[in-house]
Order: C-alpha cells, then sequence, then structure tokens
C-alpha cells in the first residue's frame, strides 16, 4: 500500500489564518483514484462549497489517467466530500460569519487506501499580513544559516 501520497496546498498557509481542521472522504469515479496514486492533481486553485447541505469542493484538478479509456472526462468537476451531519453544520455555521472560508490543505492516501482530504476553516490574510510573514520566514531562514 503506497500511503506516501501526499499532495499540499502551500499557498493556503501563506494566504490564510487556518482555524479548524476536518478530514474528509472524496467521491471519486473511475480511475481518478490511479491518478491520486501517481500524484497527477492538483488542489492549489480549489475551494469548497456547499450546495444543499452537502459539502462538494470545486475546481480540483485530477488528471485523466494515462490507461483510462473515457472519453468523456472533466478534470475540475465537483467532487463531493464526505464528512458526518455534526461536521457539516459545525463547517456551514463557521463558513456563514463574514469573511470565512472553507480551503483544502492536503490531500492523502490512508492505511486502506481511500483518498481523503483535510480542509480547513480559514479567513482571509490582508496584503501586511502576507508581507509579515514573509519577513518572519527570511529572518528564520538567516538565523538558521548563521547557526550551522
Amino acid at each position: 500500500m503506497n500511503s506516501k501520497v501526499k499532495i499540499l496546498n502551500k499557498k493556503a498557509k501563506f494566504e490564510y489564518y487556518l482555524h479548524d481542521h476536518y478530514v474528509a472522504g472524496i467521491v471519486l469515479s473511475g480511475s481518478e483514484i490511479k491518478s491520486i496514486r501517481n500524484s497527477k492533481v492538483s488542489i492549489k486553485e480549489s475551494f469548497c462549497k456547499f450546495i444543499e447541505n452537502e459539502l462538494f469542493i470545486i475546481n480540483m484538478n485530477i488528471q485523466k489517467y494515462e490507461f483510462s479509456n473515457s472519453e468523456h472526462y472533466n478534470p475540475k468537476r465537483d467532487r463531493k466530500l464526505l464528512l458526518n451531519k455534526k461536521e457539516l453544520s459545525k463547517i456551514k455555521k463557521t463558513k456563514d460569519q463574514k469573511g470565512n472560508s472553507i480551503i483544502p490543505t492536503k490531500l492523502f492516501i490512508n492505511e486502506k487506501g481511500y483518498a481523503k482530504i483535510e480542509i480547513s476553516t480559514a479567513t482571509g490574510k490582508k496584503l501586511y499580513d502576507k508581507r509579515q510573514a514573509l519577513k518572519e520566514k527570511d529572518i528564520k531562514k538567516r538565523i538558521d544559516k548563521f547557526s550551522k
């Protein structure tokens, strides 16, 4: 079992303040799991949205599996996320507050071989917050460089 597949959304920590984290299953079709196992997936531009009390991930790009014979494949289709009702209501309550979003942070394969996605409720950072984060990162690099 290859549980080494981990696709990270590196921009999420830079663009948002992350609050609560949840792990959700994904409803996949056809050979999409094979593409995920081959790391042919991107969650950089994706986000989560409620459609009729169900949570969907929008704009997640899973490339077509190279040995698949399906003609009409949409790599950016909306995919349903699997969470229990208590988690969904908690996420919806947080999302309804002004300025909050639901952002995917990590996609991985668990021990049983299922594709799971870690999502977080988040608040967007302002431009000056991003600049401050870059300054702190640069200072940390310099300290690490001189301490060696």
